[in-house]
């Protein structure tokens, strides 16, 4: 690895040793449901909801008892959310058709259920089956570009340059820890640069006394 990466790669473990998703989930098919909750919603909204909706319905087999128009009172919390009622009816209805109410653990089936995109595919393989996968969301597009490592503009092509960078067994931890510095310090439109501990090896940071501008990411 190149020696800034590895220094990069080295501070965040070290800044945040215990970083994993925050979804809450305790199977394969709960993480599915509640990775295609959170596109455009927060974690924290999502384990609102999932709290209540997984006591009755959290298997292939409830949820594809249902209609998508009463899914959706259960989980009009979150963004899209008719959209996503569909969505989880039709892929809980596929599993069950298709795959004996199992999750697939290879990408090229993932991809083929509804709501399921590359992001959310990469989130389960690497999450529910310990695969190695680096999900690119918001906050991972954003810092691979502040920090310097990826130039992408799309999802895909961030990806694919992270993955050239870093180790495969690093790709799930170094997304974790993307996201949580995302979160606390490297905000989208209020950088705190100066809680940064990445701040000397970021190319987007801003010179002594200099008005923060790496906003554009």
């Amino acid at each position: 690895m190149e020696d800034r990466v590895e220094q990069i790669l080295d501070r965040l473990a070290q800044t945040y040793p215990n970083a994993s998703t925050d979804l809450k989930y305790r199977t394969p098919f709960e993480l599915l449901v509640a990775v295609i909750l959170s596109a455009q919603s927060t974690d924290a909204q999502v384990n609102k909801i999932t709290e209540k909706l997984f006591e009755k319905y959290n298997t292939p087999e409830s949820i594809a008892s249902l209609t998508p128009d009463v899914l959706a009172e259960h989980i009009k919390g979150c963004g899209l959310f008719r959209n996503k009622s569909k969505f989880l009816v039709q892929t809980s209805r596929i599993l069950l058709e298709n795959y004996n109410g199992e999750i697939p653990k290879n990408r090229v089936e993932l991809e083929k259920l509804p709501g399921v995109g590359r992001k959310t595919a990469n989130v389960v393989l690497g999450v529910a089956f310990g695969q190695n996968t680096f999900p690119v969301d918001t906050h991972v597009h954003r810092l691979a570009h502040r920090l310097g490592l990826a130039s992408g503009k799309t999802p895909e092509q961030v990806e694919k340059e992270l993955c050239e960078k870093i180790p495969p067994e690093l790709w799930q931890p170094c997304h974790h820890w993307l996201i949580q510095h995302g979160r606390k310090i490297c905000d989208a439109r209020k950088p705190r640069c100066s809680q940064c501990s990445l701040v000397d090896l970021c190319p987007g940071a801003p010179e002594k006394d200099e008005e923060i501008s790496c906003t554009s990411f």
